[in-house]
């Protein structure tokens, strides 16, 4: 394996092979910085470009592509509040509030070091141990996989606040925008209200970007001149400690391990793994009434799992030759397109190629790194941008981006719909998470379901009968037992403490 990698290194590390991995990452930095053009739109405008090339040099290329658009979505995610990728949805929740607070540079060095950390990870596990893992994720079938996204659900109510009841009424209403459009099953239009443009459903960039880009525009017009909202540049911060970045660890660690084992399977991806690591990182905080004020450690968990997903979900496309998202179904089409066939044979009769790819990442891991923390400062410098330039601004990109994910003007008014509903439900004291958590899993959990229904003749059984599923359930009522049990012991110490002050007021 050694004598492998470094091969693979020796085939990397030429001038060509340099200069394709850096223009890779700076264009995918680009394109994951701009909401509306992510990494997958990054890899299908390059792909055919890579037709042309040696094997190698093309897959140098598309790794590039796949580091850089992944990472590049901290940076809207924490200067905007504009989650530049689907996998930076978590970073916002802490980032933003931190480079309101001045600390924007404390946010970048720790969400850069995160994604680099959390990437490194997870490559190292593919290259050592992508046969095995691959081997476990092909025994989850439809009853596991309905098991786990039940389970994932669940934790709705761990992001819900004070109210389960209105956590759980957003994830609802997630799972219900979900199922407008085609039925993944049959194809069967529903909810489409003779609406011919509904038939596609609503994407999930334009609800993105609505519920916590424009919502926050709506929000922010609210504020007087007194609130106003501009950083003082002399007050930003932008030293970590050594400690600091210490005691992250195993923050860092279960995150990466969240990420790694949603991206191996396949279909979840970095969407979700940003958001369970954010969540299982609030449960475990000594201090979780802070999440979502500024702490770093919302940060580190949402950007250590998003870039531990992308190693995971390169485990089953390499050694089964099953995507485990689509930049990797691109990644699929990219290795055919040169005369490779993913699956178990791939690393046994084209080695060489594998591990150039494995090799080629841990290079991009290192050249993203290295750009985001020279680019930190300019980065940052956004923010003495005034709010009556900066809102108008954010207004266009966010119109432009929710436009040319598909090119149709229904995803423009589907943004500045979901927009008001999240103003809306900001107002009314509703969480956006779990509408979005909702809103990722719904298909998920629907196809899964029906799936397992037709395998089983319309038995619920199986879904029961098999161990991981049946665990996976087990989980899913102690989650929300224990958060029911939680809300019920904090209103009891309220009110014995209401009892004793009353008391002591006698």
């Amino acid at each position: 394996m050694v004598e492998m990698l470094i091969s693979g290194f020796a085939s990397i590390l030429t001038l060509k092979g340099i200069l394709l991995i850096m223009g890779g990452v700076i264009l995918g930095l680009i394109f994951g910085s701009i909401p509306g053009l992510t990494a997958t739109m990054a890899i299908a405008i390059c792909l055919p470009i890579t037709f042309g090339m040696d094997p190698i040099d093309g897959m140098a290329l598309l790794m590039g592509l796949y580091i850089g658009g992944v990472s590049g979505g901290l940076i809207p995610a924490i200067l905007l509040k504009l989650p530049g990728t689907p996998s930076s949805i978590a970073t916002t929740f802490d980032g933003y509030p931190m480079a309101r607070n001045g600390e924007a540079g404390k946010a970048f060095s720790f969400a850069i070091v995160a994604s680099f950390l959390g990437g490194l990870l997870s490559i190292l596990v593919l290259i050592m141990i992508a046969p095995p893992l691959g081997k476990v994720a092909l025994r989850f079938g439809p009853f596991e996989y309905f098991a786990i996204i039940i389970f994932a659900l669940s934790l709705i109510s761990s992001l819900s606040g004070k109210s389960l009841a209105k956590g759980m009424m957003a994830g609802l209403l997630g799972i219900s925008f979900a199922m407008v459009g085609a039925a993944p099953i049959d194809a069967f239009p529903r909810f489409t209200f003779g609406n011919s443009a509904m038939d596609a459903g609503f994407s999930l960039l334009p609800v993105l970007i609505g519920l916590f880009a424009i919502s926050e525009i709506l929000i922010n017009a609210e504020k007087t001149v007194k609130d106003n909202l501009k950083v003082n540049m002399k007050k930003i911060s932008y030293k970590v400690s050594l400690k600091e970045y210490l005691g992250q660890g195993w923050n860092w660690l279960r995150s990466s391990l969240i990420g790694l084992g949603i991206g191996i399977l396949p279909g979840i991806g970095g969407g979700t793994s940003n958001i369970l690591a954010y969540v299982a990182a609030k449960n475990s905080s000594k201090n979780p009434e802070k999440f979502g004020k500024g702490v770093p450690d919302g940060v580190v968990a949402s950007e250590s799992s998003n870039n531990a997903a992308i190693g995971g979900a390169l485990v089953p496309l390499i050694s089964l030759g099953i995507p485990g998202d689509t930049v990797t179904a691109l990644l699929l089409g990219g290795l055919v397109l040169h005369g490779l066939q993913p699956g178990p044979l791939l690393i046994q009769n084209n080695g060489d190629i594998v591990y150039a790819i494995f090799a080629a990442l841990l290079v991009a891991n290192v050249f993203m790194i290295l750009f985001l923390f020279l680019g930190m400062r300019g980065f940052v410098k956004m923010l003495s941008i005034p709010q009556n330039i900066l809102m108008p601004v954010i207004l266009g990109l966010c119109v432009v981006g929710a436009y040319g994910e598909n090119g149709r003007v229904f995803d423009v008014g589907a943004l500045f719909f979901f927009g008001l509903l999240g103003y809306l439900m900001v107002k009314y004291g509703f969480p956006l998470t779990p509408l979005v958590l909702g809103f990722i899993l719904g298909p998920l959990l629907e196809t899964n379901l029906r799936r397992g229904l037709m395998l089983s003749q319309g038995d619920f059984m199986p879904f029961l009968t098999s161990p991981i599923a049946a665990a996976f359930l087990i989980f899913t009522v102690g989650s929300i037992g224990l958060k029911i049990y939680s809300n019920w012991k904090k209103k009891r110490n309220a009110r014995t403490q209401q009892f004793e002050l009353l008391e002591g007021e006698q």
